[in-house]
């Protein structure tokens, strides 16, 4: 499985990369008119339309190529594991009921201690200023 995600991940690496070569080869549309005056791409080899043609079908068919290896990698990249080895399966199986200790009670001079206290309020009457 991961021999073919591999191989899908470099058909996408090289599908982007030649269509990034071939979208910076293509003439914009200004350039059509050059042609028409003599500017020298009519002589060129595919003829003076003919380059433009083969270019944007073979961007087309690459872009074709790099959407589906990515819609590919993404359908495998969401999909979960069959073993239940994972952390997850680890956290979802419950644990071993341990008996809970007796709670020790508070000696009764640190209950004498706690009701002789002052309440705290919010804010302390040191620091409000008195005129």
């Amino acid at each position: 499985m991961h021999l073919l995600l591999n191989i899908v991940f470099a058909v996408q690496i090289l599908a982007a990369i030649a269509m990034i070569g071939l979208i910076l080869v293509q003439h914009g549309k200004g350039a059509d008119m050059g042609a028409a005056f003599g500017s020298g791409s009519a002589g060129s080899l595919f003829g003076s339309s003919g380059s433009a043609n083969f270019l944007s079908h073979t961007t087309a068919v690459l872009a074709t190529i790099f959407l589906v290896a990515t819609l590919t990698l993404a359908y495998f990249g969401n999909q979960r594991p069959a073993a239940s080895d994972s952390v997850g399966s680890v956290l979802e199986t419950p644990a071993a009921a341990v008996p809970a200790a007796p709670a020790k009670e508070a000696p009764a001079a640190a209950a004498a201690d706690d009701k002789e206290a002052p309440a705290k309020t919010g804010a302390d009457s040191s620091q409000i200023p008195t005129k």
